[in-house]
């Protein structure tokens, strides 16, 4: 199968061929870490982890860089505001975002690089940009002259008429084009500032992220990513100094993935979406969200939804993630009652079983199988439709449990366990691929919960036998309310996570 991307640079889907056959570099714009990470912060990384993971899965040898902006307006502005010091917050909040990445299980970046540690290369970059005319010196600022690049705007798509100006503040003088930018700022008293030939300053905005990425994965890489409020003043100023910088192509592909949205009803009942921001009190903690509902949740929530398109974030579409993800895990808890071990023991070697499908004797189950992984393949070659993938392995779930259906005996016939087992590590085994199904729902000790549960389903059997059915009610209300739901199976009650 061919992979294809849409790039933003040309507006279409294109074939994706590395600059170097067998390896990519990814790089992302990570946080500026003046604040605790929303989930829009954890948007990005889910979904760039989910193509490393394909890509790799393709059998590329992927670097990935997430950069970390601990030096900017913002954060400067944040700082004087709480009445600590620049390093002192942005520490405290890169420890945030990591923490947040932790709980996602988001371990495939090779490399987190701090533009207050990378000042040589970005002096390097000033220096020869002026030396090649194509920046200036005013009043110990460097500015991009924009009119020495006959291609800017090629990103945006803008034309250089239409322009703002560059920067994330209109300080400074001396500019000759509304659009030129900062390349470096003169230092006000008390902000971080470094020796440079124009006197005591801080880098820019855009080219802290040309030199980290230039610096770990060439002058030419294969992928940018970052959100779509990115791509201008951002990217489109990143690209134009990084051409002129270097003479070459910066990047191969630009993925731009869609913005978070927060769905909620206004005061005459009506459903809106705004753009989360501080300024309109919408913003949603992604720790307090992943902590709530589990990673694995928030990782399938993100990747049912196109990376292009927005998030639309809101109670109903946690609620929906929440019944989407269980079919999953409904099918893990038949399987593991099959098995007769959680399947997390390591006493089932799922991955071994996986490539078992083809000689087990359920044939139309295991071409039923085997069409739907090629249909996940196929939909992330299509510029990594996650959510069609995520509804490739819905069906190939409901292919498992509509063969157990119909073998159903007791106890089950091995020939038949074993080809559902191995269908389902199959499913497992894809999903992984996305970085779903990694461990064991998030919670007490499995053990402990289990003994709960027995508990509270023994109560609530006594309490139906003794005709108190608002007792059993409550039980049952009750263990919901604490993720978990109780299923009357026969005779038999069974209780699973939400």
């Amino acid at each position: 199968m061919t992979l294809r991307v849409y790039n933003t640079l040309s507006k279409t889907e294109e074939l994706f061929t590395p600059v170097r056959p067998g390896k990519i570099g990814m790089y992302l714009c990570g946080p500026t870490v003046y604040k605790p990470p929303h989930i829009g912060h954890m948007v990005g990384p889910v979904i760039f982890d989910a193509i490393k993971r394909y890509l790799v899965f393709k059998g590329y040898e992927v670097t990935w860089i997430v950069n970390i902006t601990d030096v900017d307006d913002k954060l400067i502005e944040a700082a004087a505001r709480m009445n600590t010091t620049v390093q002192e917050l942005a520490e405290r909040c890169a420890r945030a975002y990591m923490e947040c990445l932790n709980l996602l299980g988001i371990d495939t970046i090779d490399r987190f690089p701090k533009a207050s540690e990378h000042i040589p290369e970005i002096l390097d970059i000033c220096k020869k940009l002026i030396d090649q005319k194509q920046a200036y010196v005013a009043d110990g600022n460097v500015w991009f002259d924009v009119a020495t690049d006959p291609d800017y705007g090629k990103l945006s798509h803008r034309n250089v008429k239409e322009q703002e100006s560059g920067t994330r503040t209109l300080e400074g003088s001396g500019k000759r084009h509304p659009a030129d930018f900062a390349l470096w700022k003169t230092a006000k008293p008390g902000e971080p500032a470094w020796d440079s030939p124009w006197g005591k300053g801080r880098p820019g905005w855009h080219i802290e992220c040309s030199a980290m990425s230039m610096k770990y994965l060439g002058n030419t890489f294969d992928i940018h990513g970052g959100g779509l409020d990115l791509l201008f003043p951002h990217h489109e100023n990143e690209l134009a100094q990084s051409e002129s910088f270097t003479g070459q192509t910066f990047v191969k592909y630009w993925l731009h993935n869609g913005l978070t949205k927060v769905r909620t009803k206004s005061a005459g009942g009506q459903w809106q979406s705004q753009d989360m921001h501080a300024s309109s009190g919408n913003v949603v903690s992604a720790k307090e969200l992943i902590e709530k509902h589990g990673p694995e949740l928030f990782r399938y929530m993100l990747l049912t939804t196109h990376y292009r398109s927005p998030i639309d974030f809101s109670d109903d579409t946690v609620i929906a993630a929440g019944k989407g993800l269980a079919t999953f895990t409904r099918l893990t808890e038949r399987i593991e009652r099959l098995l007769g071990t959680p399947v997390e023991s390591g006493q089932a070697d799922l991955d071994g079983i996986a490539g078992r499908l083809e000689s087990t004797s359920a044939g139309p189950m295991v071409a039923q199988v085997i069409a739907r992984k090629m249909k996940f393949l196929e939909m992330m070659d299509s510029d990594f439709n996650t959510a069609g993938a995520i509804a490739a392995l819905h069906e190939m779930a409901g292919d498992i449990n509509a063969y157990l259906e119909q073998n159903k005996t007791v106890p089950q016939q091995p020939e038949v366990v074993e080809a559902a087992v191995a269908g389902y590590a199959s499913l497992r085994k894809l999903g992984r691929v996305l970085g779903l199904f990694r461990s064991a729902p998030a919670g007490g000790s499995e053990k402990e919960v289990k003994k709960l549960m027995e508990f509270l389903i023994e109560l609530r059997d006594e309490a139906r036998k003794n005709k108190d059915f608002a007792l059993s009610d409550r039980i049952r209300d009750g263990v919901r309310n604490i993720g978990y739901v109780l299923e009357d199976r026969g005779k038999q009650t069974e209780w699973r996570k939400l």
